[in-house]
């Protein structure tokens, strides 16, 4: 018997850390209803997928251990969250000057949301964003230059860095590994974190497009300041209480 609890044990863990892997998070009553347990045993069994090492405990739940990306897996992760932020930050986007993106997939998700903006320019460190951005906009479009990381496939270093503050920004619209109230944004990687902190100090305003499930995350590399974003955009209602933490930090869409 205990044999046979210790292979259900083994199978459950292995569904969960797929649920969570594949959607880069997952609720735990949605983990319980999926598994035909209780919550009590789902509890006990994401205490012990974090304790080594394979996923990340959140307020009722669970979220995917953070590592360098590249944009293909980045995009095919809950494209419905992607797209509703799109369709929000479009909203902001103004008609003539300069924007910034990042190399994220959500903020690059933006670009099916362009309307004609001719006399707007976009600057990017994505390759894939910037190829996107030249189908699908009117106006300029500006590839920052510099080292290609080959794990995401964005564009870091001091070439990246001089690029992305060659200009000024209207707006740059990023995206990030987690946003906690308290320590701000934070990324996987430190040169992806150095590009994003250049783009922020030549905006006059900072956009953070984040899917929801990335609330309350941190990684190793701090990225900004919770007080050097202005706006926070998610596929969640305004009033969705996840977002408690950051009223009166930020302004909230």
């Amino acid at each position: 018997m205990a044999t046979n609890r210790t292979v259900d044990g083994e199978q459950r863990r292995t569904a969960i850390l797929a649920a969570v892997d594949s959607e880069g998070a997952a609720r735990l009553t949605d983990l319980a209803s999926r598994l035909e347990v209780s919550e009590m045993t789902v509890r006990r069994d994401l205490d012990e997928l974090e304790l080594s090492g394979q996923l990340r405990r959140v307020r009722g739940g669970a979220v995917a251990i953070e590592r360098p990306r590249h944009f293909d897996e980045r995009r095919a992760t809950r494209p419905r969250a992607k797209q509703v932020i799109a369709r929000k930050a479009a909203e902001l986007l103004p008609t003539t000057g300069a924007v910034a993106f990042d190399a994220s997939s959500t903020v690059g998700t933006i670009t099916a949301n362009l309307d004609a903006r001719p006399k707007l320019s976009i600057a990017t460190n994505s390759i894939d964003n910037y190829i996107a951005l030249r189908a699908a906009h009117a106006g300029q479009t500006v590839l920052t230059g510099g080292e290609a990381e080959p794990s995401t496939g964005s564009l870091v270093g001091p070439v990246a860095c001089a690029g992305a503050v060659s200009m000024l920004y209207k707006l740059f619209f990023l995206s990030s590994t987690g946003f906690d109230a308290e320590h701000g944004t934070s990324e996987v990687s430190l040169i992806e974190s150095q590009v994003k902190q250049v783009f922020a100090r030549a905006s006059n305003r900072v956009v953070l497009c984040l899917d929801s499930a990335k609330l309350g995350g941190r990684s190793s590399a701090a990225t900004l300041a919770t007080g050097q974003i202005d706006t926070l955009i998610t596929e969640l209602d305004p009033s969705d209480p996840r977002l408690a933490p950051f009223r009166g930090l930020v302004a909230i869409r």
